[in-house]
């Protein structure tokens, strides 16, 4: 039996395929979800403090979706706070493989030596002399700007370390003069 159809190809409204197929008041298309249920969603979210994320996994849909639904139901979400508390952060104590796998024994040891612009950043005189840059010199000396100002070497870190800590060798300008003078130095400008 061919259905009436309007000449977009749509059903015609009234008109029935089957009402065996057809929904009812109350029915839904999709299968029932636990999640759709407010006492479900209560008890593992907040009595079994199961995240978002984990119910999410469990029927292989969005965090979204799962917190779209604690919205719904007026199920108040948890604070960065208490998340942080409920979270298992891994194996504690001789569990852990990196159990006391410290020095030597860490695999990433690279024989107590630490890359030069580290050691300079980590020393009380660069400190020292970071803090005075940064009282003197209060704007861009490029472009005049206070806003994001970083402490930059004229002359390579890299390069020349001698002169790292060096007054003569540090100004301070903005995140996007910066970005500047090194786009030149890359491209062999400066």
């Amino acid at each position: 039996m061919k259905l009436p159809r309007n000449r977009k190809g749509q059903f015609i409204k009234g008109y029935h395929y089957s009402l065996a197929t057809e929904l009812k008041g109350g029915q839904h298309w999709r299968e029932p979800k636990p999640f759709w249920q407010k006492e479900w969603l209560e008890r593992e979210y907040i009595k079994n403090q199961r995240s978002a994320n984990e119910i999410a996994k469990q029927f292989g849909i969005t965090e979204g979706a799962i917190l779209f639904w604690l919205h719904k139901h007026g199920i108040p979400r948890r604070r960065m706070t208490e998340i942080r508390k409920i979270k298992h952060w891994g194996l504690e104590g001789e569990k852990n493989g990196m159990y006391s796998r410290r020095g030597k024994k860490h695999p990433r040891w690279l024989g107590g030596a630490s890359p030069m612009r580290q050691k300079i950043y980590a020393s009380l005189k660069w400190k020292q002399i970071e803090k005075w840059i940064r009282k003197e010199q209060k704007y861009c000396r490029i472009c005049k700007s206070q806003k994001k100002l970083i402490v930059h070497h004229w002359l390579s870190m890299t390069k020349f370390p001698q002169f790292a800590c060096e007054k003569w060798n540090l100004i301070r300008i903005c995140e996007k003069c910066h970005k500047i003078i090194h786009k030149k130095n890359l491209q062999g400008g400066l």
